[in-house]
């Protein structure tokens, strides 16, 4: 799979696809650090996707995924594992990938306002 384009959206993952081999693209949507896990939600027009980069890793790919920030622009090749402990609030929230390679596509600054269907920008932001 190397330096190929996705193969399936944030969206349209779920059970079914345990075991396969993936390519996403998107924005990084949230990252957070758990006991040696890295956890990013990748988002795209069709859905979030969960990603994790396991503490034992290459040490390149966790400096990556550590690395990234809000709105950047990444591809993520891995596998579709399921979720020990199932998020029922998204559709793909019975999976997540277990990644094998991240290629930053695009850095970004980190905007005021998180990208949410149901934001408004947050109170302080308009009152400037």
């Amino acid at each position: 799979m190397e330096n190929s384009k996705r193969t399936v959206t944030c969206g349209a993952l779920s059970a079914a696809d345990v075991g396969k081999k993936v390519i996403l693209n998107g924005w990084v949507h949230r990252t957070r650090g758990l006991g040696g896990l890295t956890f990013v939600l990748l988002r795209d027009r069709y859905g979030i996707t969960q990603l994790v980069v396991e503490a034992d890793a290459p040490a390149e790919l966790v400096e990556t995924a550590t690395s990234l920030g809000r709105e950047f622009v990444i591809q993520a090749q891995g596998e579709v594992v399921e979720r020990s402990s199932k998020n029922a609030k998204i559709p793909t929230g019975d999976i997540e990938i277990k990644v094998g390679k991240i290629n930053i596509l695009n850095k970004s600054l980190t905007p005021p306002f998180t990208i949410e269907d149901q934001s408004d920008g947050g109170e302080d932001l308009r009152a400037k």
